[in-house]
């Protein structure tokens, strides 16, 4: 964080702030460690406005959203350019930084080729559906050692509902040979806890691939970087 005797003044451009004050030059100086979630927003930005400095840009937009990347991380192009002193080239610079991010994790996970966990479920999936406005149903099939064979999305819904072919879902792991399967859907709402219609969904996917050998381990429910487990409360006996 920039101390508050800084050299700098909102009206000053970076360029004739203090070199100790500059957020690339002390990116370069320190490395990421050395700089605040504000400085490295600011790097992105690049300019503030006659009003305010990047860095005072960046921790505006930081305030307004409980000074979480999570939730800055989550708003849309459109949505950036309604926010005063980003326009279209701030927007779309700091919505394609966030999504090198959330690619960055998913291949992470991928790369392990395992789901060992309600937690690597979530982290796989997390970025397929971070810009879903609407309900998407995944499925991940995976072999005997859990290693994932295929994630392929299987229905499309509105806010709060997704039609799901059962059969389509079986005939898919039959062809691959998986012995098991995770299956996973976002909540837009944001309301975590399972529906009816979720508990039975679960309920007629697990009966209906258990008649072929085939093992449903998990159904995790998703909103952000928060998730439902059904194996994780019991639901899955």
């Amino acid at each position: 964080m920039t101390s508050n005797n800084s050299s700098y003044t909102p009206n000053l451009p970076i360029t004739q702030w203090s070199v100790s004050d500059r957020p690339r030059e002390k990116y370069m100086a320190h490395g990421a460690a050395g700089v605040g979630d504000a400085e490295l927003l600011a790097i992105l930005l690049r300019t503030g406005s006659a009003q305010e400095s990047a860095v005072e840009l960046a921790r505006r937009l930081l305030a307004a959203h409980d000074n979480s990347l999570n939730q800055l991380s989550e708003l849309s192009i459109e949505a950036l350019t309604h926010i005063k002193g980003v326009g279209k080239v701030k927007a779309v610079t700091l919505h394609a930084a966030f999504e090198l991010g959330r690619r960055r994790r998913a291949e992470t996970v991928e790369q392990k080729q395992k789901i060992g966990s309600a937690e690597d479920l979530a982290a796989l999936m997390q970025s397929r559906f971070a810009e879903a406005r609407h309900e998407e149903f995944w499925v991940v099939f995976v072999d005997a050692a859990l290693c994932i064979l295929k994630i392929q999305q299987v229905g499309v819904g509105g806010l709060d509902r997704t039609a799901v072919d059962v059969r389509r879902i079986v005939r898919q792991a039959l062809e691959l040979n998986a012995v098991g399967m995770f299956v996973c859907h976002n909540h837009p709402s944001g309301r975590l806890q399972p529906s009816k219609e979720d508990v039975r969904l679960t309920n007629q996917i697990k009966e209906a691939a258990a008649m072929f050998s085939i093992k449903l381990h998990d159904h995790v429910i998703l909103h952000g970087d928060e998730f439902y487990s059904f194996a994780g409360e019991g639901m899955m006996m």
